[in-house]
């Protein structure tokens, strides 16, 4: 008998793996032939290139000043200019967009990971456990966002808090504002998934909580969670640059998109020297617009409704 329920596991194994991998495979076919889509990925990799690769082979990676270069405009030194203490602002661009992007991939994993982790736990167990952290996610959601965040950023100001903490910290408060939506999201997801007939196959076999939870249950979730963590990496980018444009983000000598374009803050630097603030407005209009491409993609390549 148990021969015949582990045979049985391992057909509906087979059966699950070779769901998931088609699913895969007409998903990216699907993607394919949307050309937007495909113009936003094509772009975001460049980007991160350009981003992570670039300034290795940029001889002004050292970020050095340089007084007899200070504001320069674009040049075949400088392709792109210099800023106010000399510095090349192709080079710096690069370093900003790794910071940049990376605070915003960070952000969105951290709040994926409690967002779904707390979703998926809230819709299995349900009763006491779903109030307790629903509500707890309605009193976030509750509070705007972007003000918390300013008011965070303003205390981490006062207190002087130093450069290379400060990139954490902004990574922590993004993840820690953004799970709650994600944790609703999942949670409707497990409500329905737990009455599926591979869950009464697990109730039989006697499997775990957390097996269930998190080999059988999470994993379906996957593709919305693909979708929306690919949107809510656009959404982290600009929080960090309006945050660093304002000076309550991380701050100079660690350069971001963000604080880039805060560098320009006077009306000669906007007038007679757009080199310093249209690099990095570019930069951060292109990435955002191309990731929420890429997510609307996504969105209708993993749609069982959207028939191509």
């Amino acid at each position: 008998m148990s021969s015949i329920v582990t045979e049985t596991a391992g057909l509906a194994g087979t059966r699950t793996g070779a769901r998931r991998s088609s699913l895969w495979r007409d998903t990216f076919a699907k993607l394919k032939k949307n050309k937007v889509a495909m113009c936003g990925l094509v772009f975001l990799v460049i980007m991160f290139l350009f981003c992570f690769i670039g300034p290795f082979f940029s001889p002004y990676a050292s970020g050095k000043v340089n007084t007899v270069m200070i504001n320069k405009p674009p040049s075949m030194a400088h392709w792109l200019g210099t800023d106010n203490l000399g510095r090349d602002i192709l080079t710096r661009l690069m370093q900003a967009g790794r910071i940049s992007l990376t605070v915003g991939l960070a952000a969105m994993l951290l709040s994926v990971f409690i967002g779904s982790v707390l979703g998926v736990v809230a819709g299995y167990y349900r009763g006491v456990v779903d109030q307790i952290l629903m509500r707890f996610a309605d009193i976030l959601m509750t509070i705007p966002g972007l003000p918390l965040l300013f008011i965070i950023g303003a205390i981490l100001s006062e207190w002087k808090v130093p450069t290379d903490y400060r990139i954490y910290i902004v990574m922590l408060m993004l993840s820690l504002i953004g799970w709650p939506e994600l944790a609703r999201l999942v949670r409707s997801q497990i409500l329905s998934l737990r009455e599926r007939e591979f869950m009464q196959a697990t109730e039989s076999l006697g499997l775990r909580d957390h097996r269930k939870l998190f080999f059988h249950l999470l994993p379906n979730t996957i593709p919305i969670l693909i979708v929306v963590a690919t949107l809510r990496v656009g959404g982290a980018i600009l929080s960090e640059s309006v945050l660093s444009y304002l000076g309550l983000g991380v701050v100079p000598p660690t350069p971001t998109w963000g604080n880039m374009i805060d560098a320009a803050n006077t009306l000669i630097d906007f007038q007679k020297r757009p080199w310093l603030w249209i690099p990095p407005g570019f930069a951060i209009f292109a990435t955002v617009i191309s990731i929420n491409l890429l997510g609307d993609g996504l969105r209708d390549a993993l749609d069982p409704k959207m028939k191509r």
